[in-house]
């Protein structure tokens, strides 16, 4: 899949493209309707099917004081793009200069003088432009003026839910992954370097690879039955994430514990994909009671991994 960053000299293949507009954090299955009609548009015209997203996310510049829970990152939207058989992404650099644009010049520059854009896939919510003053309607009507399609969405739901990204925080924040898994159409996942501990997990008999966890991320701290992709290999595991109150109720951490593993995985960048929560974060009277539960949620994770 080709990626490109800005709107400025894109290649010649680029232009004419079909292209599903939005944010896609989580690339959920109501994402995924998009993405599937962009394709099925894309194919008859014999033109490339893309994504147009915007880095970073808008609430990062005009709120920057709160971090946002971002449900994907931008490499793991690409890498899903991919996966759902899109052929292109254009990235678009979200910074005040493109925020200023107003909706009429952010039609005229961007999606058609620098991508030349044959077709538009957009969700029945979506707004662009400066102070979001572009809308579904105001983009239908440019297209038909300038010579380019559009498509309009409606919300998907299933079974009477919603599918959004707020939907799926909503799921994470109660620690129910595989509800938050329903509604994607994946497991959730994250990734990050592996960096030292404190080592308490060693001397319990757990030793664990710690990675760190994006500012903003609000999954609900407990104990995880993971899958470890490290290596281009795929181990199960058990995760922590909490503050430890046992010892220090410090900082949040995520811990884990990869079964039957015996290596060193410092400094390689590991991906958890969460199947199931195991138990919420309590602390405990004893280091000897911690120990004690953690061998049962091991072995929970063992039973619940191995049913998947």
């Amino acid at each position: 899949m080709q990626v490109v960053h800005g709107y400025d000299h894109v290649p010649r293949e680029v232009r004419g493209a079909v292209l599903a507009i939005g944010n896609f954090d989580g690339v959920h299955r109501g994402h995924q309707v998009l993405l599937t009609r962009a394709r099925a548009i894309a194919g008859p015209l014999k033109a490339p099917a893309g994504v147009l997203v915007f880095e970073p996310h808008p609430r990062t510049l005009f709120q920057p004081e709160r971090p946002h829970f971002r449900l994907t990152s931008m490499p793991q939207r690409i890498a899903l793009f991919k996966h759902y058989g899109m052929d292109l992404t254009v990235v678009l650099p979200f910074d005040r200069k493109l925020a200023e644009l107003s909706a009429e010049a952010f039609i005229e520059r961007v999606l058609v003088a620098g991508l030349g854009l044959s077709h538009a896939v957009i969700g029945y919510d979506f707004h662009f432009g400066k102070n979001r003053a572009g809308s579904p309607a105001a983009l239908e009507a440019a297209g038909r003026e300038m010579g380019f399609g559009v498509t309009v969405v409606d919300q998907f739901a299933d079974a009477g839910e919603v599918v959004s990204s707020s939907a799926v925080r909503a799921e994470l924040a109660q620690g129910d992954v595989a509800g938050a898994a329903a509604l994607l159409g994946h497991t959730w996942r994250v990734s990050g370097e592996v960096k030292g501990g404190h080592h308490r997990g060693t001397g319990m008999g757990y030793p664990t690879a710690n990675i760190g966890m994006a500012a903003g991320t609000a999954l609900a701290h407990g104990i995880y039955a993971v899958r470890v992709h490290v290596d281009n290999r795929v181990h199960d595991g058990a995760a922590y994430l909490g503050t430890r109150p046992t010892f220090d109720n410090g900082d949040v951490v995520l811990e884990t514990f990869l079964l039957d593993f015996d290596g060193n995985l410092y400094g390689k960048t590991i991906e958890l994909e969460f199947i199931s929560l195991i138990r919420p974060d309590r602390k405990f009277s004893t280091t000897e009671d911690l120990v004690a539960q953690m061998d049962k949620d091991v072995a929970k994770a063992r039973v619940l991994l191995g049913g998947q």
